[in-house]
């Protein structure tokens, strides 16, 4: 059986530090029970881009070429969500949907979804409610359906701050079942807690 693969959206000057745990956590062949998962990039073109932090990434995939299978779409933050082009995305968007596949967003991806529409009718959360209204405006009508809460797993769908990558990481692991949930548990809470705090739960 092939290895199911996830899908890493980055547009440039995204954050890099939302992207990396999650990725090698997935990209981690699993103790136990779980399912190894292959880690793709994917942004609008297949040129280099470049992170907030500096790190140029060759995307593998460009908008054009996406394979058709895939177990995860996710949505890395960054300076770009709000830009034009980044429209684009929406197609890409719309078939994890239809697939009814993990979709995550973290940071301002979870404005661009916001903005398209797509938070309306689940419990969510964003960096800020206030920016999130003021940039969706009227495509967006869930004020009630936000959570003040680091993440945010509603079905597929998961929606995060950008200082919640763990929080993030740990649901998109979880809806993906990407590992024993014992795992995901000492995954979360061995970065949460930093080694030496954690390591006393241990003993």
């Amino acid at each position: 059986m092939s290895n199911k693969k996830v899908l890493f959206v980055l547009l440039d000057d995204y954050a890099d530090w939302e992207a990396g745990s999650l990725a090698a956590a997935l990209n981690e062949e699993p103790e136990g029970q779980g399912q190894q998962v292959d880690v793709k990039t994917v942004s609008l073109t297949k040129d280099p881009i470049k992170s907030i932090g500096g790190f140029t990434v060759l995307p593998d995939y460009g908008l054009d070429d996406v394979p058709e299978d895939f177990a995860g779409l996710i949505l890395i933050g960054g300076n770009s969500w709000r830009k034009k082009d980044s429209e684009r995305v929406m197609k890409l968007v719309h078939k994890a949907l239809e697939k009814e596949v993990v979709l995550g967003a973290i940071c301002d991806a979870t404005v661009f979804l916001g903005r398209n529409g797509l938070l309306n009718n689940i419990p969510h959360t964003s960096n800020h409610l206030e920016d999130l209204k003021e940039t969706a405006g009227e495509s967006y009508s869930n004020e009630t359906g936000y959570l003040h809460q680091q993440a945010v797993r509603s079905g597929q769908i998961i929606t995060a701050n950008g200082s919640a990558f763990l929080e993030f990481g740990k649901k998109v692991l979880e809806a993906l079942s990407a590992a024993p949930q014992v795992e995901i548990d000492e995954w979360y809470g061995f970065f949460k807690q930093g080694y030496h705090e954690y390591m006393k739960t241990e003993q």
